[in-house]
């Protein structure tokens, strides 16, 4: 299957300016092919990927991607999407996240080879420039009624405009111009949010050339969930790429608890599974759904791809722990990363306590007659080992690497103790 069609089968083809003008051209020769993101954060998260694994796929094909980091657009900031002003943020700021969000685009690409991706930077060829000749070399050739046809502008003549907002689109079609003319390249891939900020670059791109141009547009889906939910939110907030903001085995238990209903459309969407292992895996949805085969398949392929084959095991290391109850199996980096969501209790190093005062200082149990019946009925574990003993006095047995007790109460309540 040729790759408009195997796009077309994962349900990533949203829009194209141009479909069998682009599969001419793709199926006579390689072209460069560019995406953007403007480092308004210092990481992506999981609703970045989409955009750019499809450009991977491309690359995979033998084209050579682009990849671009908004260094100027971030300083101005992008209307699509956005019912009111984004705040701006300094120059130095944005640099920052360009270099952050820079390593995290080298783990999705191959940066060697022909076909070698290519990283950019607009504030190279932005940043410079001065307001006239920006007027009069690409402001003269993008018309305010053109402009204000946009949906991104237009849904926002009510609740206001900035003119630095209102420019962006001109921005990003200066990129698809300045990377036409100086990197022959003739694809821009972006959400389906970028079909406004595509379709002038390719309009600046035809006004500012006297030989015909073949340039062309392509964007893709917005990433839904079957319960109307938004994708990529957990009640702790974002899924980022940065293992210091989501930690790589909360990035796996992300894709691990994917729903059956969404779980085959993630798989075409983010991973690189041929036609027939995919189909495999829906079937198995369908006929054996609580061996979770697709689900474990799906965090397995993104926690390798994102944070690599050693967090991938540490992750599966946590996970096996926790079900199995052997907690002391454990680093304490891995504790952190396994119950950095659970209630923590800061207990002094060098001083001694029983486990019955403990409990009611951390309040793991209410009081101490609700401690001793917890630990005689046998509720309290330390480290996954039953504790029924209430003379137990904590010691250094009891703690992992001499930084942490993991108490739990019952079948799923969960405390960390932390000595300091």
């Amino acid at each position: 299957m040729d790759l408009l069609k195997d796009l077309e089968w994962r349900g990533i083809t949203y829009q194209q300016t141009d479909a069998d003008g682009l599969k001419d051209l793709l199926n006579k020769e390689s072209i460069s092919i560019y995406c953007g993101i403007d480092p308004t954060a210092d990481s992506m998260h999981i609703g970045h990927l989409l955009p750019f694994l499809t450009l991977r796929r491309f690359q995979n094909q033998g084209h050579r991607p682009l990849v671009l980091v908004g260094g100027a657009t971030g300083l101005i900031g992008d209307p699509s999407g956005k019912n009111e002003e984004r705040k701006l943020q300094t120059v130095e700021a944005i640099q920052g996240n360009v270099a952050s969000i820079k390593g995290q685009l080298q783990s999705i690409f191959d940066f060697e080879g022909e076909n070698g991706a290519v990283m950019v930077n607009n504030y190279d060829w932005i940043g410079a420039m001065d307001v006239v000749t920006f007027l009069r070399d690409f402001g003269k050739h993008v018309g305010v009624n053109y402009m204000l046809a946009k949906d991104t502008i237009s849904s926002r003549l009510e609740s206001g405009i900035s003119f630095t907002e209102f420019t962006y689109t001109i921005l990003q079609a200066m990129d698809f111009n300045h990377l036409y003319d100086n990197y022959n390249c003739k694809l821009q891939i972006g959400g389906s949010d970028q079909w406004g900020n595509i379709t002038t670059g390719l309009e600046l791109i035809r006004r500012t050339h006297e030989e015909e141009t073949k340039a062309f547009g392509f964007t893709i889906p917005l990433v839904t969930k079957a319960d109307g939910t938004k994708f990529g939110k957990t009640e702790s907030g974002a899924v980022w790429l940065d293992p210091k903001k989501t930690s790589p085995y909360e990035f796996y238990q992300f894709w691990i608890n994917a729903a059956d209903a969404d779980v085959v459309k993630y798989l075409k969407y983010f991973t690189f599974l041929s036609h027939e292992e995919i189909e495999a895996l829906a079937a198995s949805v369908e006929t054996e759904p609580h061996l979770r085969k697709a689900q474990k398949t799906l965090a397995e392929e993104m926690t390798k791809l994102i944070h690599g084959e050693e967090a991938f095991d540490q992750a599966i290391r946590i996970t096996q722990a926790l079900f199995s109850g052997d907690i002391k199996s454990l680093s304490a980096s891995e504790i952190l990363e396994g119950f950095k969501d659970v209630p923590s209790f800061e207990q002094a190093k060098g001083e001694e306590i029983g486990l019955i005062d403990l409990l009611v200082n951390a309040k793991i149990s209410p009081s101490k007659r609700q401690a001793r019946e917890d630990v005689g009925n046998g509720a309290i574990y330390i480290n996954g080992e039953r504790i029924t003993d209430l003379q137990h006095v904590m010691g250094e047995g009891d703690k992992i690497e001499g930084q942490f007790t993991i108490i739990r109460r019952g079948k799923k309540k969960y405390f960390r103790v932390q000595y300091v």
